[in-house]
């Protein structure tokens, strides 16, 4: 639940209690706005505001949206409240809080979020939200207000093909500085992808046009279903036994928008039982994200909705959907998880830790950005929110997508320890499969997404080489090591995370902007470099053994006959289904489960583990470098293996019990 300032005046706060905030600064505030201004962190780190080209001063009239984090208060109190509450047979196991009840121990203290409104009311920005948890102000005022308010000059800016507005070295008096944890929207700068991968135009040339629809009704032959998910993961004994998702709300967190019909037209194509014609609510955070657009983003809410609303049809679904800006993605999920309205969250956007913080290891950059996102989703998990994030599309080596940069990397916010980390495999194919009868290709069984098994085929497509073809195809379900949040507690002594197995496909340079590429790669052993280990568990994410999408923004004339687009993948599939999945769970369980992340590994340590470990070392199993261990429990290319989501759904069960 999020509370409205109303513009033009300072509006009375209902948070515990009517309190009204007097215009007059108090002798307390007077105080801490005379003391010496210090710097505030931003979102955005100092190498892309260095970099940018500069237009000009942005005129004082823009419209600004600033939202102001707050640092947690009681952080180490928190972090054991989410393992205790976690944790079966612990006495706190699954009491999770109320946002009230967050906000009480955790949040910041009235004081200060007085304090802070009433400072920037001074300089005339008083069109402002202040969210229940006590850690999230968004301000709305004008590019000149801010200006005075941080002492800065916000200027247009361009950075890699984006036009945007930012500001060097902002700063606030101390006493109001010390409990923000980052500013964003000073700089808004536009880095967030979608993770979701489409099939290389020239190997989809090579479907055959049997698999090709022109009917609005009928999706495209060949490519997995909904039902073909249920049966391949084993959800299908929960839907018989009439498990929808009934009581259940899920949220997606998304940078684009949705049109709701599009996702009634695909569920009404595959037959799914969708009872509530009203199940779709749209959230426009911080003014939504403009009218659905391809070039946005749109297809990747699409699936969002159309994956996690097919695998539970009874549950309801609210999008939260927000501008494609560091301050839209905070508040995005911070409204999702404030309002506590759904069980269970699924997000497909994100960057490479790289791109956000490429100079954290030379100390020339805070990490703070990074820590927003973990700062909300360890409230998500306080409050029993079950919250999954694709890792991204880049194999091993997810800075290529966006930083250009080909070290060992992994994508964000992903790699937050208080999130599931969704991966991607490839699976088995059959004699109908578009691999199969497009290509010729047999995957004998479920893999790590890897495209290296289409690099021998480089004559086909007419390349010069094969190494030239490889780096064309560096895609993957991404996994790895962070280099920003530490191996969390509940991976810790689990067999295959310290440890590993990988395929050198890749070298990459010693300054790390070129690959030198083995055709012939050896199998190498390596150690963690003592980071969070992702991902945490996978399945089909392969364009190749992929999906469809129904949208009225695709193309009649284009290639894919109508409003259905085939070869679709990515990790963006798998967090929304495992966001259906959760909901499935949380009606079979009597309540919401909590964070997944505590649970799961000790469900994989026991002799009955629900899941099947993708841990065969070699190259029929990698991201394009990690492989995994025979014999171990984890493997950094696909987690902890791919579930079976009714034995899965027995052991939450159970272990309440």
């Amino acid at each position: 639940m999020k509370f409205r300032l109303a513009k033009g005046v300072l509006a009375t706060l209902i948070l515990s209690g009517a309190a009204v905030f007097p215009l007059a600064p108090t002798s307390a505030m007077a105080q801490s706005t005379s003391s010496a201004p210090v710097p505030v962190p931003q979102g955005v780190g100092p190498k892309v505001l260095q970099q940018a080209t500069v237009f000009g001063s942005t005129p004082a009239s823009t419209p600004v949206t600033v939202s102001l984090i707050l640092n947690t208060q009681n952080a180490s109190q928190l972090a054991s409240y989410i393992q205790q509450s976690t944790t079966p047979g612990n006495p706190a196991f699954r009491k999770f809080l109320t946002t009230q009840q967050f906000a009480q121990t955790y949040g910041q203290p009235q004081s200060v979020i007085q304090s802070l409104v009433q400072y920037f009311a001074g300089f005339g920005i008083t069109n402002s939200y202040v969210y229940a948890d006590d850690l999230d102000i968004t301000l709305n005022g004008t590019a000149g207000q801010f200006d005075q308010a941080f002492g800065t000059t916000l200027q247009n800016m361009q950075f890699n093909g984006h036009a945007f507005h930012g500001a060097m070295q902002p700063q606030l008096p101390g006493p109001l500085a010390s409990p923000i944890l980052a500013v964003l929207g000073l700089t808004n700068y536009t880095s967030f992808a979608t993770n979701v991968a489409k099939t290389p135009a020239a190997v989809l040339s090579k479907i055959p046009a049997t698999d090709k629809t022109e009917s609005s009704s009928t999706p495209p032959a060949g490519w997995q279903t909904p039902q073909d998910l249920e049966q391949h993961y084993n959800v299908s004994p929960l839907i018989k036994k009439g498990d929808l998702g009934q009581g259940q709300t899920l949220g997606i967190v998304t940078l684009a928008s949705l049109n709701p019909s599009d996702a009634y037209a695909y569920w009404k194509a595959y037959n799914i039982p969708v009872s509530n014609h009203n199940r779709i609510t749209l959230d426009n955070v911080d003014g939504g994200a403009g009218a659905p657009s391809l070039d946005t983003g749109s297809d990747e809410t699409t699936l969002d909705v159309e994956q996690s609303g097919a695998l539970a049809p009874d549950a309801n679904i609210v999008v939260y959907q927000a501008p494609n800006t560091d301050y839209g993605f905070a508040d995005a999920f911070a409204t999702a998880i404030s309002d506590n309205q759904v069980g269970s969250l699924s997000a497909s956007w994100g960057q490479s830790e790289d791109s956000i913080n490429s100079e954290i290891a030379a100390g020339e950059e805070s990490s703070n950005y990074a820590q927003v996102f973990n700062e909300l989703f360890e409230e998500a998990d306080a409050q029993g929110i079950s919250t999954f994030v694709a890792t991204g599309d880049s194999g091993a080596y997810e800075a290529t997508a966006d930083n250009g940069t080909t070290d060992l990397n992994v994508g964000n916010p992903s790699d937050s320890p208080y999130v599931t980390a969704a991966g991607g495999t490839t699976i088995a194919t059959n004699a109908s499969s578009p691999l199969t009868t497009g290509l010729g290709i047999t995957i004998p069984s479920e893999r790590a997404w890897g495209w290296d098994y289409l690099f021998p085929l480089w004559q086909e497509f007419g390349q010069a080489s094969e190494a030239a073809w490889a780096e064309q195809l560096i895609a993957g379900g991404n996994g790895g090591y962070s280099e920003i949040f530490p191996e969390p507690w509940y991976q810790q002594g689990i067999s295959g995370v310290s440890n590993f197995q990988a395929v050198q496909w890749f070298t990459s340079t010693q300054d790390d902007t070129n690959f030198a590429f083995h055709a012939s790669p050896h199998i190498v052993s390596g150690q963690s470099n003592g980071g969070r280990a992702m991902p945490d568990l996978s399945m089909n994410a392969d364009p190749e053994t992929g999906y469809t999408i129904y949208s009225t923004l695709f193309d009649p004339a284009s290639s894919f006959g109508g409003p259905w687009a085939y070869g679709y993948g990515g990790t963006s599939f798998v967090a929304p289904q495992l966001n259906g999945i959760a909901a499935l769970i949380n009606e079979s369980a009597g309540g919401r489960v909590g964070f997944w992340n505590p649970q799961i590994y000790q469900f994989a340590k026991t002799s009955q583990s629900p899941f099947t470990p993708l841990d065969a070392t070699g190259t029929s199993n990698d991201n394009l470098y990690y492989s995994g261990t025979a014999g171990t429990i984890y493997n950094p290319a696909t987690g902890l293996g791919t579930p079976n989501v009714a034995a899965l759904s027995s052991d939450f069960i159970g272990s309440a019990q």
